[in-house]
């Protein structure tokens, strides 16, 4: 698979098969991930990939924590609020398409919820990628980790497996911290179920919108 195939393949996955992800397949994609660029070379991403028996842990506590007591307090928040327009009317967008692929409709809290919630699980992938970044870093070294991370979920769909990037965790974030033991200096940037897709799955049908050109880009002559 090309570059360019890999780019319009790639979409949040949201329902895996049960089928692991190689070792030596995740081992060559993160070493090929690490080439991504960085300013002044600082590699600022620390990345802890967890299965088997720890992850099937990690995903009832989880899950039993969400269930009982909600989100913990997250140390960033994924969206500004109040999110400003045109950024609220995307996000809205999307939010219903997704939950129109399962009929569930917008007033039925509880089926909403249910989905939501199964972030916990990672959507049942077998492996967990979860991202941290020195909390003396600032802007410009979150900028890399982006790019090390978007590097990543691309040379896993050119292999043909999936990926679903999740904000999600910063709000379990201390429930991850008691499964996977990180130091205080690193911070939790963003979690990722990956794996194969199940695709017979009614959600993984989602292919989101994309702005025009014209919307984004300004030519300068």
């Amino acid at each position: 698979m090309e570059l360019t195939e890999a780019i319009k393949n790639r979409r949040t996955c949201r329902a895996f098969t049960s089928e692991p992800v190689s070792q030596q397949l995740l081992e060559e994609v993160l070493e090929l991930a690490a080439r991504a660029p960085s300013n002044g070379n600082l590699q600022p991403w620390k990345v802890y990939a967890v299965i088997g028996e720890r992850l099937s842990a990690l995903k009832a506590d989880a899950v039993k924590r969400i269930d009982t007591q909600g989100w913990e307090t997250p140390e960033y928040l994924v969206y500004p609020s109040p999110l400003k327009e045109p950024y609220r009317t995307r996000r809205f967008a999307v939010g219903e398409a997704l939950y129109k692929t399962i009929g569930v409709a917008r007033d039925d809290k509880a089926g909403r919820h249910a989905q939501f919630a199964k972030n916990a699980a990672l959507f049942g992938a077998p492996l967990g990628l979860f991202f941290y970044i020195d909390r003396s870093m600032n802007q410009g070294q979150w900028m890399d980790l982006g790019m090390f991370i978007q590097t990543l979920m691309l040379l896993l769909e050119e292999r043909g497996v999936a990926t679903c990037a999740q904000g999600y965790w910063t709000g379990l974030h201390l429930t991850l911290a008691k499964h996977i033991e990180p130091p205080e200096e690193l911070m939790l940037a963003c979690g990722m179920a990956v794996g194969y897709a199940d695709t017979g799955s009614d959600i993984n049908s989602l292919r989101s919108e994309r702005e025009v050109l014209s919307e984004f880009v300004t030519f300068i002559e």
